[in-house]
């Protein structure tokens, strides 16, 4: 038996400068002009990582409900987009491979994820993903991304042969590396495939 993860932002979606753009966005619009980092410069490229490390950096504490209008502004953000502009375009081929894989007998698949599960189920659903029965570990689970990924893992089951993660950013490759885990990249920053047609597991 073999498991395959996906990540979601730039892996299944095309997603990831309107998402990053309206995360900042949240965090502005509740917490002021605030100092924020390149994504690369975070500890944990997660929602609630980078969250944890916004506030830190300029002076501000952690305070849970501060955070959840955060989440919720940007979850309403994501809402307001897909009503809008529509669902957030899928990889080539991805939806198929996604369902090709999910319905395999020799394997399991699950979602890793580095943003909030409310935003998350809003883009796999309205871009035509089946997730129904598929584990999705997110960063309401841990701030940390290898964390995000073993809970996927977990849920998925265990004694796999091969577990084999699609990622499209460093941070995916840093924690696979972490983890022993294969990586499939995605997407032009690693070098990685730019469709799912034709890609074999």
């Amino acid at each position: 038996m073999k498991a395959i993860i996906f990540d979601i932002d730039g892996t299944l979606l095309e997603s990831m400068s309107v998402d990053t753009q309206l995360y900042f966005s949240a965090v502005r619009e509740v917490l002021g002009p605030v100092r924020v980092r390149e994504l690369s410069d975070y500890e944990h490229v997660t929602d609630g990582g980078i969250l944890a490390q916004v506030f830190e950096d300029n002076g501000h504490a952690h305070d849970p409900s501060v955070a959840d209008s955060i989440k919720s502004i940007f979850v309403e953000g994501i809402r307001t987009h897909i009503e809008r502009v529509g669902s957030f375009p899928a990889i080539d081929g991805a939806v198929q491979f996604f369902e090709r894989v999910r319905t395999a007998g020799d394997v399991r698949v699950a979602i890793a994820t580095g943003g909030w599960r409310e935003s998350a189920l809003l883009k796999l659903n309205s871009a035509g993903f089946n997730i129904d029965g598929v584990p999705l570990a997110t960063s309401n689970d841990a701030h940390s991304r290898v964390e995000i990924m073993q809970s996927a893992l977990r849920q998925a089951g265990d004694s796999f042969a091969s577990v084999t993660y699609f990622g499209d950013a460093s941070w995916d490759q840093r924690a696979c590396r972490e983890l022993g885990w294969d990586l499939v990249a995605v997407g032009p920053d690693l070098g990685g495939i730019e469709s799912y047609v034709g890609v074999t597991v």
